[in-house]
């Protein structure tokens, strides 16, 4: 079954999660910050610096929201980063925080969908999404679209949501996910259904190395990944 935002709705689930992200984006950078403890910063800081280490000149930030990835990513100087998002409210706002930091030369945004991009083949040295990948409609032709897009060697960072593993963390954790995120999501952003997706889209994503398995079927050569904060985030890095 396939986990949208607004069950029942009679669109299709890209539009919801459009939909979604314009809702909540006055509020998004707040709510990533305070219910994650700040911890995903800590998250998005390693990603850069491991794709630091191919010392990419062009970087396509897909799912780019509030530029988040986009910004952190500026620290590895690049000579182009390109955010590209779905939803026109949280593109209006990374390009707004973009320009307050003196970063609108480096990083541009661009509206579209991530399934059906509009760069030719071997466009970018590398590829990063933070917590995009679970919201697509076909996960497979996402990664296809990566793929393509990638030049030879380059690579896709993915910093993605997962599932702990171990007693007792594990059942702490989904009793947070589940009881306590929804509530504080809900009441801050008014978007209630928003954050009681978010952890059932966790839950539905092919994590670990389902997930590997997926970038391997997908084109990508060679795979890797690295579990964060006892399994909440995982970091996966598939290279063309």
């Amino acid at each position: 079954m396939t986990v949208s935002p607004y069950q029942g709705s009679d669109k299709n689930k890209k539009q919801q999660v459009e939909q979604m992200f314009d809702n909540i984006a006055p509020k998004y950078d707040f709510l990533n910050h305070f219910l994650s403890l700040g911890i995903d910063k800590l998250w998005r800081k390693k990603a850069v610096r491991i794709l630091g280490g191919y010392k990419p000149q062009s970087v396509l930030d897909v799912a780019s929201g509030t530029g988040d990835f986009a910004i952190a990513t500026s620290k590895i100087a690049p000579q182009k980063i390109v955010g590209f998002d779905l939803s026109e409210q949280m593109i209006k706002v990374g390009a707004e925080k973009v320009k307050r930091l003196k970063l609108d030369h480096l990083i541009s945004f661009r509206k579209g969908d991530s399934e059906n991009m509009p760069f030719a083949d071997a466009s970018f040295d590398a590829i990063t999404v933070a917590f995009g990948v679970r919201n697509f409609e076909n996960l497979e032709k996402g990664l296809q679209e990566f793929y393509r897009v990638l030049k030879p060697g380059g690579v896709a960072i993915v910093l993605e949501f997962s599932k702990p593993k171990y007693f007792p963390f594990k059942q702490l954790y989904k009793f947070y996910f589940f009881h306590i995120l929804p509530r504080l999501g809900g009441l801050i952003s008014r978007d209630a259904s928003a954050y009681s997706y978010l952890p059932e889209s966790v839950m539905a994503f092919p994590d670990d190395q389902d997930f590997l398995n997926i970038l391997k079927k997908t084109g990508f050569a060679e795979s890797r990944q690295w579990r964060l904060s006892l399994g909440i985030a995982t970091i996966y890095l598939g290279q063309k």
